[in-house]
């Protein structure tokens, strides 16, 4: 059994591109009002414009989640244009892999600011309003979902500061799971394997190409195959809670 999202708001963080905007655009589909949030205005707008040309609502918020005050002013945002939330999806991440010595000086402190800290104060900012619209909201539930990665199950070599930051959410998102469960506010992760987007554009120059020709190896996911498992997470009935969703290419074996 699926619901529709009719009358709820959803922000989805890395909306202008790849699984971020999969999702604002499957959320919208479902029913929700959707918030954008990147960096990238140009883009955020064209997303906005193709939810809203297909009937949906959004709303682009340009923000740097890795501040805590532009995380909590870019909630305030959205509840003062949609009055209220009621899912968040923290997708906004980097991949900065290569051996862990060589890394150039700020390479991990980006990735823990994006893949930890972003979804920290984001979330930190939503919860109030999550836990308000569970309580009184059309659905009587409020969702967070968090997307991961394989990184965050099997370390391998030349992602360790990357499987740190991913490693770190899945636990944090255990830890959540447990306090918020009986305000009714589902806390889920999910794990998506390899797929097709510019996330191995963020690699150092001179380690794109191998990690192209890794992921061309297979028949990768689409952006819409991870969409599809967050809609599936939280048009779920109130009854149902989904913590954790594992999403590796069919082909993938690692």
């Amino acid at each position: 059994m699926f619901e529709n999202l009719n009358g709820t708001v959803a922000l989805v963080t890395g909306a202008s591109s790849g699984i971020g905007e999969a999702t604002a655009k499957a959320l919208a589909d479902a029913g929700a009002n959707v918030a954008l949030v990147a960096r990238r205005r140009d883009r955020l707008d064209q997303v906005g414009a193709e939810i809203m040309a297909k009937g949906g609502s959004a709303f682009a918020v340009d923000a740097d989640i890795t501040s805590q005050d532009a995380a909590t002013r870019t909630v305030d945002a959205i509840i003062k244009h949609f009055g209220r939330l009621d899912t968040v999806v923290n997708n906004a991440g980097v991949m900065l892999i290569g051996p862990f010595a060589d890394a150039p000086d700020g390479e991990w402190d980006r990735m823990i600011d994006v893949n930890v800290r972003g979804v920290l104060y984001i979330t930190r900012a939503a919860l109030p309003h999550l836990v308000k619209a569970a309580e009184d909201g059309p659905r009587q539930v409020a969702d967070i979902v968090t997307i991961s990665s394989t990184a965050g199950r099997v370390a391998r070599a030349g992602t360790a500061v990357y499987n740190v930051t991913k490693f770190g959410v899945v636990a944090f998102t255990e830890a959540l799971r447990q306090e918020l469960q009986p305000k009714r506010v589902r806390v889920s992760v999910v794990e998506p394997g390899t797929v097709g987007t510019d996330l191995a554009s963020h690699t150092r120059e001179e380690l794109r190409a191998s990690v192209r020709a890794h992921a061309s190896s297979i028949e990768t996911l689409e952006p819409a195959d991870i969409a599809n498992a967050v809609s599936y997470i939280v048009t779920q009935p109130r009854r149902v809670a989904v913590n954790e969703m594992l999403v590796r290419a069919a082909a993938q074996t690692w």
